[in-house]
């Protein structure tokens, strides 16, 4: 695999028009705070026809098989949209890096409300839809890992400077 490209993922999965925002680590860098990530994690519309258009973004991101649930260790198959519907958390490996797609994340809203409050957010000519602060950070709660936690208090520090 080559080094992780996420604005080859982001591109591909726009040109596939799959309906997903981005959550995690690249969210809160994009809400300005620095922080490595090794992932993309998105939450996508949960319609069948959305499903059939992430297999076929994955499959064009030459998705190895099996992607797996981290939270069941159940093995899925990302190139069959039954199996990305039914994960939890599919974590895909493609030729551009790790891509982790989230069903029902902890403290998240329903994406018709994530997707409406979203951010665009432009990097390398590849428009990227990042969840809302206010909506990053009920997750982050929700989740309340250490790491989450810390997230939070940069996010709400950079948002009251």
């Amino acid at each position: 695999m080559s080094v992780p490209a996420p604005q080859t993922i982001f591109g591909v999965l726009n040109d596939h028009g799959v309906a997903y925002v981005v959550i995690g680590g690249l969210a809160v860098q994009a809400h300005g705070v620095a922080r490595s990530t090794l992932d993309v994690d998105i939450i996508v519309d949960r319609t069948p026809e959305n499903y059939r258009r992430l297999r076929d973004a994955v499959v064009a991101l030459d998705a190895t098989v099996p992607a797996v649930d981290p939270r069941t260790f159940v093995e899925l198959d990302p190139t069959d949209e039954v199996d990305l519907a039914r994960g939890s958390v599919v974590r895909i490996t493609t030729r551009a890096g790790a891509l982790d797609v989230l069903r029902d994340p902890p403290g998240a809203d329903h994406f018709d409300r994530l997707a409406a409050r979203a951010i665009a957010v432009t990097v390398l000519g590849v428009e990227i839809p990042i969840v809302a602060l206010d909506d990053l950070i009920a997750m982050k709660r929700a989740t309340g890992r250490p790491k989450d936690l810390s997230d939070i208090a940069e996010l709400t520090a950079e948002s009251e400077t």
